[in-house]
């Protein structure tokens, strides 16, 4: 018997999938397509919860945010992504850091 999760906690997985894809191929990146491969839905689904691809993506650094991925963060920042803006001034500072010092690796 297939067990039903709720609205809330079936969207949290998706948006981790989409983290975790943002990390392999880069937020921008980002397809329906691929992230229901990840996250084991439809596409369908995440249109439904997500709506476009810019809702999608702005609650995909909304929820970058919330888990303090601060890859991610630094993406939404360098594509100018309005809500990595909303990131506290702190958290966006160790964003781009992370960044510096991965490209120094």
């Amino acid at each position: 018997m297939k067990v039903r999760r709720g609205e809330e906690v079936r969207k949290s997985e998706i948006l981790a999938a989409a983290l975790e894809l943002s990390h392999e191929i880069g937020y921008q990146k980002i397809t329906r397509d691929a992230l229901a491969i990840k996250a084991c839905c439809s596409t369908g689904l995440i249109t439904t919860y997500f709506g476009t691809m810019n809702h999608l993506r702005r609650a995909i650094i909304s929820h970058a945010i919330a888990k303090h991925d601060l890859q991610v963060i630094a993406q939404g920042l360098t594509a100018n992504e309005s809500k990595a803006h909303h990131a506290s001034e702190e958290l966006k500072r160790a964003a781009m850091e992370h960044t510096l010092m991965m490209g120094q690796e």
